[in-house]
């Protein structure tokens, strides 16, 4: 081999060396769709968008789910207490099932009353029997409206009370305070803490002083 062939051998060296390094700062191409890969690169490390009207159609599906999610909480609120409310309901329609017939027996507890003291009055001695056997009568009825929640409202020396006691008169006097109850015309009834008759009573009025000076002269 001459020299001057030698002295060319880098030269071509050098100039592959060159090529080389032109084609790898080149960006390559895509031969089929002719995209280039540069580009390809970037698109994907975009972020995702999402158009007006997806995300409003999304924003509205959301506040309806909490609308939804309100509704259930507030039905199921009420559900319980119309539950409750029903119980108690029931527990006071068991209490109280009896008030209609007791309120038809009560006349004939009166009557009964009528005529033991009727008997308590007479004097004749072959009333004793009748007596012992109205007051057995009595005393009977008596037990078995008091098993069934009835009991009386005693007035009799208490101070009015218009829940529980109906004034039919009053009455002046000195005796006792003005407002206390000195008679009991007709008893009253309460089915265990329901009044289902008040008493009617005649009530204590202070003495006028027209009527303080009639008893003077």
């Amino acid at each position: 081999m001459s020299k001057e062939s030698e002295d060319k051998k880098p030269e071509i060296s050098d100039e592959i060396a060159n090529d080389k390094e032109e084609v790898r700062t080149e960006p390559t191409q895509d031969t089929e769709a002719g995209v280039d890969s540069s580009e390809v690169v970037e698109e994907e490390a975009s972020p995702v968008t999402v158009e007006r009207k997806a995300w409003d159609a999304l924003e509205a599906k959301g506040l309806k789910a909490d609308e939804n999610w309100d509704r259930f909480l507030r039905l199921n609120a009420e559900f319980d207490n119309f539950k409750k409310r029903s119980a108690r309901e029931r527990a006071e329609a068991v209490k109280y099932a009896n008030e209609a017939l007791l309120e038809r027996l009560i006349p004939t507890l009166d009557h009964f009353e009528m005529a033991m003291a009727a008997v308590h009055q007479a004097q004749d001695e072959s009333m004793s029997s009748i007596k012992m056997g109205i007051e057995m009568v009595h005393n009977q009825l008596k037990a078995t409206l008091k098993e069934s929640g009835l009991e009386e409202v005693d007035a009799l020396g208490k101070v009015f009370d218009p829940a529980w006691h109906e004034a039919v008169s009053q009455k002046e006097t000195d005796k006792v305070p003005e407002g206390q109850v000195i008679e009991q015309a007709r008893k009253g009834y309460k089915l265990n803490d329901r009044l289902i008759r008040p008493a009617n009573v005649v009530v204590a009025k202070a003495i006028s002083d027209e009527g303080s000076a009639g008893e003077a002269s």
